[in-house]
């Protein structure tokens, strides 16, 4: 296999393959697995190759102090009774893990700490996501490196010397790129999709696209115009939830239009080679004037 693709599970991603969807349901779960289950399903229904979550140790990504913030949710008046309703533990996330091998889609997560990779470890997934927050904790990366599994890394809020210790540290395991703006939403002069091609150029590993924009086009045109041999999207039932992502998100409709846009492209892009094709010859044979 080339440089140029890596293997997920059953599937290759890279040129020439196609584009890797991913629905990020991220924490737009709302802590329920029956919100989770339906963007699933939703996933499923329009192509998507996999869902993403995320996995924090609490106590370990947030000081006590931010964590006794005041702040009002559903869940409570503090940032931490708000953290912790949001995180999944091995009850919920067997139930997603066996709903999602019964419905034949990828999961895999974002870990924020070494004792989050621990403990999606025990899912086989078939790769690790590094959030862009993630990308110069080295302990993290070293610790995901040594799983062996592939890993997806995302570059939002980062200079190309940091993307490069990340790189280094993480070589010699099977390695995607996401370009992407750590901006929710995402102005549109600000995405830069040409740093795509700057990415593969310089590193020589499959490069794809995380979207925050407003909108489906952006993602369209990240793979139609720059290559991206992925593209993820945060993914929500309804973008006026509560909640802080679900503004941010694509609802189902999107997620239809996004796979159906990006799963058109190889097929009306061609092989370049000019010609009569077979349905062209009768009209040909009736229009066409020789002088």
């Amino acid at each position: 296999m080339s440089q140029q693709s890596v293997r997920l599970g059953e599937k290759i991603v890279g040129e020439g393959h196609p584009c890797y969807l991913i629905a990020e349901i991220g924490i737009n779960h709302n802590g329920d697995v029956a919100i989770a289950k339906k963007l699933i399903d939703k996933a499923v229904l329009y192509g998507f190759d996999a869902v993403k979550f995320q996995k924090r140790t609490v106590d370990v990504v947030y000081s006590q102090e931010e964590l006794a913030r005041p702040r009002e949710s559903p869940f409570g008046t503090t940032n931490g009774d708000l953290k912790r309703a949001l995180e999944f533990g091995h009850e919920q996330f067997a139930q997603i893990d066996h709903y999602c091998k019964e419905k034949g889609i990828h999961w895999f997560a974002s870990p924020w700490d070494v004792e989050s990779v621990d403990f999606l470890e025990v899912y086989q997934p078939p790769c690790h996501k590094i959030a862009s927050a993630c990308l110069t904790d080295k302990a993290l990366l070293q610790r995901l490196k040594a799983t062996g599994r592939a890993i997806l890394l995302s570059t939002g809020m980062s200079t190309l010397e940091e993307v490069d210790q990340a790189v280094a540290l993480l070589q010699g395991v099977p390695l995607l790129l996401l370009h992407t703006v750590s901006t929710y939403p995402s102005k549109n002069e600000e995405l830069n999709l040409a740093a795509i091609a700057t990415l593969a150029k310089r590193y020589g590993v499959p490069v794809g696209y995380s979207g925050h924009e407003v909108g489906l086009m952006p993602s369209v045109m990240a793979v139609v115009g720059y290559g991206a041999c992925a593209v993820e999207r945060h993914v929500t039932l309804d973008r006026a939830m509560w909640g802080s992502d679900h503004a941010a998100s694509i609802e189902p409709h999107g997620m239809e239009q996004l796979a159906k846009y990006i799963r058109l492209w190889p097929v009306v892009r061609g092989d370049g080679q000019k010609g009569v094709v077979e349905s062209e010859v009768a009209v040909r044979q009736k229009l066409r004037r020789f002088l």
